[in-house]
């Protein structure tokens, strides 16, 4: 381990309210006594009230009433901090070795008692998320570091339906996570505006020398939820979609991400849209038609034979 490191599992240890001794340091670091003793003098220089007592039962302690510092978490810290890297894990977090390392370190900080308690409590906690590309991690990566950096990227990007891929060079100003898919909110030369661009269709990523600045109070989240779920409130033309059903179904109907958004009112059996024309006989008629017999379009009418005419030809397609 590196310095830094070794003095900061020193300080866990003495913070285990224990005493060690410079044999006993030197030996759980596999390192010299003389290195303990500098890495000792070190931490009190740099304000660590370390008490050292000599005689048979003697050994480094901290002072009782030690303000812990910022670094040194709870247990209850340490457990939410674990937690959310597995969320972050199975999210395809990108910097996934540093992820390794940095919960590798939390359980390493930890007392004999401290360690068994977060096995215990680890062990009852699971997190499963759809698997992603693996192509997806080295373009994160590469995203992540063109993000922080503010430096531009050119990418090999292929829309969907389209065969041919186009090269590009974007201002990545953010990465975004949603419905288990990686999104980069970036400025895009080519268009000359800000887009959204799925990373598993980046099919390579070069870094370059130019650079940029973000625009001040961007969030790449409210752009991306912007552009996927706009604002509709005063619009003129939006219809009334009703639709009833049993319970349960309602229940999953109302959460659905697109319809969630358009929610009005809501009974138990009932619930009212107001949506845009266009989206209503495109995008809607695709989303109730897995519910099945367990929810019912009340109105509008036509939305009932659109449902018919896409049932139609799904049942041509098959048969043919």
């Amino acid at each position: 381990m590196s310095k830094n490191d070794n003095m900061l599992t020193i300080l866990w240890m003495l913070n285990s309210g224990e005493k060690w001794t410079a044999k006993q340091i030197s030996e759980k670091l596999e390192i010299s006594i003389r290195t303990v003793y500098r890495y000792i003098d070190a931490l009190c220089a740099s304000g660590v009230p370390i008490i050292s007592d000599s005689g048979h039962n003697g050994g480094y302690s901290l002072l009782h009433n030690f303000i812990k510092s910022p670094l040194l978490f709870s247990m209850d810290e340490k457990k939410t901090l674990l937690h959310a890297a597995l969320f972050a894990k199975e999210a395809g977090y990108p910097l996934s070795e540093a992820l390794e390392s940095a919960t590798s370190k939390l359980k390493m900080y930890s007392n004999q008692e401290q360690e068994r308690l977060l096995s215990h409590q680890l062990a009852g906690f699971e997190v499963i998320n759809r698997k992603g590309y693996p192509a997806v991690q080295p373009v994160l990566q590469e995203l992540e570091y063109a993000v922080a950096n503010e430096e531009s990227v050119e990418i090999c990007y292929r829309k969907k339906h389209e065969e041919q891929s186009q090269n590009r060079v974007i201002d990545p100003y953010g990465v975004v996570n949603w419905n288990n898919k990686w999104y980069t909110i970036a400025f895009c030369h080519l268009r000359n505006e800000i887009r959204s661009f799925r990373v598993e269709r980046i099919l390579n990523i070069t870094r370059t020398p130019f650079s940029f600045n973000r625009p001040n109070d961007f969030s790449a989240r409210t752009f991306f939820m912007g552009n996927l779920l706009p604002d509709v409130a005063g619009k003129p033309g939006l219809i009334s979609l009703i639709i009833g059903g049993k319970a349960e179904a309602m229940d999953d109907l109302c959460l659905h991400w697109f319809l969630e958004h358009h929610l009005q009112e809501r009974t138990a059996t009932q619930a009212i849209f107001l949506l845009e024309e266009e989206l209503l006989y495109t995008h809607v008629p695709y989303i109730l038609l897995p519910y099945g017999k367990s929810i019912h379009v009340i109105e509008p009418q036509n939305l009932k034979k659109r449902l018919v005419a896409v049932a139609s030809d799904l049942m041509e397609y098959y048969q043919a």
